[in-house]
């Protein structure tokens, strides 16, 4: 995939309606990857990224322990650009804050406004790119055919029936990150993966098979579901390879991890976090 140092300035109007997909993946201090759903997140320049923060999470605590990220923006066209990005410095104020609350998302909003504005430089990207639904199609045929026959027998249950029903609906985006050789996380596209049952994910390669081939095999990956609804969940699991189930090749993910995102309270959902009590008042 041929990559530029730059945005190309035609395309970075695409990115500033809030009416988006964006992405960004970061890595944790345990060189984990993670992704968050942040669709504040445009172009100030074409070397430049920018994103406003209105909720706390764990991406914007693991960017200033770790700067190296991947971004993805996709347009309701199905349009999309990918690239990496070095967080370099936050903000508080000035134009670029004044201007992410005076969107009607925040500007109108009871609730909450832009408290934060985070400011990266761009490493490379890869232009514009279009979502290949026919290779998407295929694979997801190809994913609902051998699903069930790559579930783990026993175990206790790690999705809830909620996440394993998103994972698993028609019109649900999912998207799979890894860290690269280089440092850096890698962000693709991932729309193919299923549920086989609450303990595992998986997906065929039929659609973007070259750089899913790219994983190696007992590799941390997240997956992050989303629906039209905008409502998500984020797993972490070990890749396990590519083995043929009912003769149909599929990835596998077994989950470890289970976090909701979603605002106004962001957690971790499996492993259960034991509830503490309030000694202070």
């Amino acid at each position: 995939m041929e990559s530029f140092a730059k945005l190309d300035p035609n395309d970075m109007k695409a990115f500033e309606p809030e009416a988006k997909v964006g992405l960004i993946a970061t890595v944790n201090p345990e060189g984990l990857p993670h992704i968050t759903l942040i669709t504040a997140l445009q172009a100030k320049t074409p070397s430049q990224m920018i994103w406003a923060q209105f909720s706390e999470g764990m991406s914007k605590k693991h960017v200033r322990t770790n700067p190296r990220t991947a971004f993805l923006i996709m347009t309701l066209d199905k349009a999309l650009w990918r690239g990496k990005a070095r967080w370099t410095h936050l903000a508080r104020e000035g134009e670029d804050y004044v201007m992410f609350n005076d969107k009607p998302m925040f500007r109108y909003n009871s609730y909450f406004g832009i408290h934060t504005v985070h400011y990266m430089d761009l490493v490379e990207t890869y232009g514009k790119e279009r979502l290949p639904l026919a290779s998407i199609a295929i694979a997801s045929l190809l994913t609902g055919i051998a699903q069930a026959a790559a579930g783990r027998d026993g175990g206790k249950p790690i999705l809830k029936p909620w996440g394993e029903g998103l994972f698993n609906q028609m019109s649900s985006l999912k998207f799979i990150s890894w860290v690269g050789e280089d440092g850096f996380p890698v962000l693709v596209p991932l729309i193919q993966c299923r549920a086989a049952d609450s303990t595992r994910l998986v997906f065929s390669t039929a659609a973007y098979g070259r750089e899913l081939g790219a994983i190696k095999e007992g590799a941390s990956v997240a997956v992050f579901g989303l629906t039209m609804d905008m409502e998500d969940v984020l797993v972490r699991g070990t890749f396990t390879g590519v083995r043929r189930y009912r003769g149909i090749r599929l990835g596998a993910i077994d989950i470890a991890w289970v976090y909701n995102s979603m605002p106004p309270t962001s957690g971790q959902i499996y492993p259960e976090v034991a509830v503490q009590p309030v000694v202070d008042f």
